[in-house]
């Protein structure tokens, strides 16, 4: 499987996500503005709170899809011979790209699930190589290939 292509799957699917949770987060705040030049209401200004936490929490999801970009854009896809940042690992018949969380997602007509190295599986596979066996939440796995 080609990384390149990979990155460039990732990128335009955070791409998306960011495009999204940026709107989404735009028409709420317009929705949180109340208009000071007429009477405001009981309910007016409660929807006005409710819309503009609902915002706050868009805003976090916008900045993370923002942090994500700058991180895809950052890593090194080169190869990789043992488990690293940048690296696509087939685990037990499964594909997995450290770089950052994802769904699960199609490429090259392979199922593929971004993990970050924050995450705790990360930490059970990292510095292995392939034909390794690791033990994640008291499974043993195989560190298939390595690429």
């Amino acid at each position: 499987m080609d990384k390149n292509i990979i990155k460039e799957t990732m990128l335009s699917l955070e791409a998306a996500a960011f495009q999204s949770a940026r709107e989404k987060y735009l028409d709420y705040v317009a929705d949180a503005r109340l208009d000071r030049s007429e009477p405001i209401e009981n309910d007016e200004h409660a929807q006005a709170e409710v819309a503009s936490d609902f915002s706050e929490a868009l805003d976090d999801t916008v900045h993370d899809h923002s942090d994500k970009l700058d991180k895809l854009r950052k890593i090194d896809f080169g190869p990789k011979s043992t488990v690293a940042e940048g690296a696509l690992v087939r685990l037990s018949g499964r594909y997995f790209i450290i770089a950052v969380s994802t769904a699960q997602f199609t490429c090259d007509g392979q199922e593929v699930m971004g993990i970050s190295t924050m995450a705790p599986i990360f930490e059970a596979i990292e510095g292995a190589r392939a034909g390794e066996t690791v033990e994640v939440k008291g499974r043993k796995l195989l560190i298939e290939d390595v690429a």
